[in-house]
Order: structure tokens, then C-alpha cells, then sequence
């Protein structure tokens, strides 16, 4: 049977996969109103997944990374707003 901190895990990796697939079919929606559906579930998706984070985060099922340093902040700020 599987543990809290599997079904946890397991729940997370699924949201996280399935908001990779909204954003490609966002991406390639042509009809207005699908694309908005999309979106709409999309968010949904999001909100399920940052509940599900705090909650793995509060149980200690979940470490983040170490927050980076504003250096690496700013490095990333202007790699991507800079021109390619």
C-alpha cells in the first residue's frame, strides 16, 4: 500500500507533467474559446499543485533549493532580456 508521502509525490509529478502538456496545446490552439478552456484548467492545475506543494512542504516530503543569490538573480534577469 502506498504511503502518504508516495501518493504526494506520485500526485505532484502528475500536475507537474500535466501543465507541461497545457502549455504546449495552449500553444498550438487555434480556437479562441479551446484555448481559453485550456487556460481555465490550466489554472485550476496550478492552484491544485501549489496546495499540494505546501502541503508536501509542510510534512517534510519536499526540500527546495537553496533560494539563489541576487548575483544569480540578476545573471538570469539579463540573460534572458537580452537579445538573442
Amino acid at each position: 500500500m502506498l504511503q502518504d508521502k508516495e501518493m504526494v509525490s506520485d500526485y505532484l509529478a502528475g500536475i507537474n507533467a500535466s501543465l507541461t502538456g497545457y502549455a504546449n496545446m495552449i500553444s498550438q490552439a487555434n480556437n479562441s474559446e479551446l484555448r481559453q478552456t485550456l487556460i481555465n484548467m490550466r489554472n485550476q492545475d496550478e492552484s491544485r499543485q501549489r496546495i499540494i506543494y505546501k502541503y508536501a512542504l509542510e510534512k517534510g516530503y519536499y526540500t527546495p533549493a537553496a533560494p539563489a543569490s541576487q548575483e544569480v538573480v540578476q545573471q538570469v534577469k539579463a540573460q534572458l532580456s537580452s537579445p538573442q
